[in-house]
């Protein structure tokens, strides 16, 4: 996949991982950039940044609306052509488990975290197969892979995340279009460091698993493994050790989990 002359979208670009995505394609030279994000007021001062390199646009959309994010698609189209890279990267967390989460906070993290990456595959897949290629970047988690032991939705969405890219693949690869899942543990954001500020058991277990990743460490690998066309995405490198090991002795990786969790501290 090459940046360079394409035209991408971004979602959650207003900060973060999106964000430092976007200025890196800026950096790379895309052709043109749509800058999404639930805070338009975000989103529009990353895409006036960027205005100063390449070509970009701001839309203020919620993701777990079909209709938005088939919106974001047609401003692209509208402003700079087909879209060559769809980057699918909101996501929401939680910090609950089963027992405490409600309702409500299960419904977000779907509809977020696994149905945004399938109206984002009904918006793009219709112009990629016609032309015959097309790409789409779904941000996930390593979560997706192993799990974050203080979130249940979280982790349970994530898997369902990492399922879904994984039969885009295989229904749509031969077809032009690639796919490639992002899976970072712990990052710089404001998600994961306003969890550990407060205490969170789950943001807490993503930092004592591996190294914190600043957005643009995690912005450079995401280039690397495009360049490859990687289906797995991992900026933390330990993250294909720890799935290794998850498969070939589940029983064993699971009474590990369960040492970790019990280790942990009480809030």
């Amino acid at each position: 996949m090459l940046v360079r002359d394409s035209v991408i979208v971004v979602t959650g670009a207003g900060r973060g991982i999106g964000a430092a995505l976007a200025r890196r394609f800026a950096a790379e030279s895309a052709a043109g950039i749509v800058v999404s994000d639930i805070d338009g007021e975000a989103a529009q001062a990353v895409a006036t940044e960027l205005a100063a390199v390449t070509r970009a646009v701001a839309v203020r959309a919620d993701v777990s609306v079909a209709k938005e994010v088939a919106g974001l698609v047609q401003t692209a189209e509208r402003e700079f052509g087909p879209v060559d890279l769809f980057c699918s990267n909101a996501g929401v967390s939680t910090g609950c488990g089963v027992e405490d989460a409600t309702e409500g906070q299960w419904a977000l993290a779907w509809s977020v975290n696994v149905m945004a990456h399938v109206h984002a595959a009904r918006a793009v897949l219709p112009s990629m197969l016609a032309r015959g290629r097309g790409y789409l970047l779904n941000t996930v988690s390593a979560a997706g892979l192993l799990m974050t032991t203080g979130d249940a939705p979280y982790t349970a969405t994530k898997h369902a995340a990492i399922g879904f890219a994984e039969w885009l693949s295989v229904n749509y690869g031969d077809r032009g279009v690639g796919v490639s899942a992002l899976c970072p543990m712990g990052v710089r954001t404001e998600m994961l460091m306003s969890g550990i500020e407060r205490g969170s058991k789950a943001a807490l277990a993503v930092a004592a698993a591996g190294p914190i990743l600043t957005p643009e460490e995690v912005a450079e690998a995401t280039m690397d493994g495009l360049a490859e066309e990687r289906f797995l995405i991992l900026p933390h490198p330990e993250v294909a050790e720890f799935e290794a090991g998850k498969v070939a002795d589940r029983d064993r990786w699971l009474e590990g989990m369960r040492r970790s969790v019990a280790s942990e501290p009480v809030e």
